[in-house]
């Protein structure tokens, strides 16, 4: 992030073929365009998304369902209300409406309902450590049982969640670790993989 005016370029999401056709209203309301042409309400889920330079926390129009699964399946996302803070020395620019592709998010951390436990079931968390500069996470990946769980995060779709995560990267200067429960992270911008042990994701 620039230490000069936010980017008043035109959004990058026009030119997305699956942009997320989202109006949005006040602070603790949004609306959803109908294929009836009506306009129905969507909740705002506080948003924080980790980007290469910049956190840029506001907040995103959510319909019903898991986050990872509206990453996947947006290739753009557009915040309201947002803050944006220089990684390099802190300081904040606040804008109104900031529009991020998928491909500019290392990591998300969103609020929100947790998964159904019923869907993890039949999976194992294996503790590991994902290097993404200027971050380093910890946390829990999902996979079967007996499955290599490093091949099977690359296989996966682009965005996926981690339990139990924490994350850590130096603000002004100032290293510091966060414990954040879920937290998404981006597969393609991902630098490293490793399995690690449980004292390192829980410390």
């Amino acid at each position: 992030m620039q230490n000069s005016e936010p980017d008043r370029r035109p959004s990058r999401l026009a030119e997305l073929p699956r942009r997320l056709r989202l109006v949005f209203g006040a602070r603790d309301s949004g609306l959803q365009d109908d294929p009836a042409g009506e306009q129905l309400e969507t909740p705002l889920t506080d948003f924080v998304a980790y980007a290469t330079d910049c956190l840029v926390s506001g907040a995103l129009a959510r319909p019903v369902g898991r986050m990872s699964d509206l990453l996947n399946a947006h290739e753009g996302y557009e915040l309201v209300n947002v803050q944006l803070q220089s990684l390099a020395d802190g300081h904040v620019v606040s804008v109104p409406l900031v529009s991020l592709a998928r491909d500019e998010i290392i990591a998300v951390h969103a609020a929100g309902p947790p998964s159904p436990r019923g869907r993890r079931t039949n999976l194992r968390a294996y503790p590991v450590v994902i290097r993404s500069e200027p971050y380093r996470i910890w946390g829990y990946l999902h996979s079967l049982p007996g499955a290599d769980p490093l091949a099977s995060f690359r296989h996966r779709r682009p965005m996926v969640p981690l339990t139990h995560a924490s994350i850590e990267y130096a603000l002004a200067g100032r290293p510091d670790r966060f414990h954040l429960g879920t937290l998404i992270v981006n597969r393609d911008l991902a630098e490293s993989l490793e399995l690690t042990a449980d004292e390192d994701v829980q410390r």
